[in-house]
């Protein structure tokens, strides 16, 4: 159940519409990077979260301010469409804006919307829920948030440094502030399961004692024309403080030539697959 309050979390205001910032915000809203993203992954990831019931409390609290911004962002991008032309010929009208309807702003706010947000993106793709991350793993998911609020401050940024609008900035510079926590948050949850070393390999429950150990700490080299890069991941002790890194510049062939064989008769191969045999339209005449 959830409760919805008739103001926004934070002033939205446009000094001067602008359509083709209106197609841009759509990124934020149904993105990979957008709001629609986060706040359906932490919905299901609450909805899978057994354990600790703080950490599924967080994420539906979580989840529900980012409702927040989706509904902020639809906001600002009805407020960028404000004044914006309806018709060709009210473009030709209006030589300001006669380049936004022809060339950047998305034709689907007029014909889908009548000049309002929808759930796409700045190419007019709607959002398909491919990108929600719930494993019912905690560390997994929560290392995903901090992937996912990582890339939407990136994206938030960018909308920032697009726009000369100090409404805009100073609404975008909210959404960043509340990217900023989210990422800190995310790994606080992680911290407090124990930090990174102790949730190290995910999921921790599987024994490490059942995987092949003698392949879990090296780092392989596959280029046939430069040396392996050199860092941190080459060698000392890894996260999860139990192995050590080492570095490979050629890989160890293990396995043999994967061949199939013969295929089966009636699986709709040709008859040259099946067996070895020849058709006797093939063979050679004696």
């Amino acid at each position: 159940m959830f409760h919805h309050s008739s103001k926004l979390q934070f002033p939205v205001r446009v000094e001067k519409p602008d359509p083709e910032f209106a197609m841009l915000l759509q990124q934020a809203i149904g993105g990979v990077e957008g709001e629609i993203r986060v706040a359906m992954q932490y919905f299901f990831q609450a909805m899978g979260a057994r354990g600790d019931a703080r950490i599924k409390d967080l994420l539906i609290s979580t989840a529900t301010e980012e409702l927040a911004h989706i509904e902020m962002l639809g906001h600002a991008v009805a407020l960028n469409l404000e004044g914006a032309p309806v018709s060709y010929q009210e473009a030709s009208a209006k030589d300001p804006v006669v380049n936004a309807i022809l060339g950047g702003m998305n034709p689907r706010h007029v014909l889908s919307s009548g000049l309002s947000a929808m759930p796409v993106n700045a190419n007019g793709v709607p959002f398909d829920m491919s990108h929600i991350y719930a494993s019912g793993n905690i560390a997994a998911d929560m290392l995903a948030n901090v992937t996912a609020e990582a890339t939407g401050r990136v994206l938030a940024t960018r909308l920032y440094n697009m726009t000369e609008d100090k409404g805009m900035k100073e609404f975008l510079s909210f959404l960043i502030a509340r990217d900023t926590m989210h990422q800190q948050q995310w790994l606080a949850v992680i911290e407090d399961m124990g930090g990174l070393s102790a949730s190290l390999p995910i999921p921790n429950s599987f024994p490490q004692s059942e995987e092949a150990q003698e392949h879990s700490y090296y780092c392989l080299n596959t280029s046939l024309d430069k040396p392996l890069p050199q860092g941190r991941w080459c060698q000392g002790p890894a996260f999860d403080g139990v192995g050590e890194f080492t570095a490979k510049e050629q890989p160890d062939i293990l396995g043999e030539e994967p061949n199939l064989g013969y295929a089966r008769p009636g699986s709709g191969a040709q008859s040259e697959q099946m067996g070895g045999s020849v058709p006797p339209t093939l063979k050679s005449e004696p």
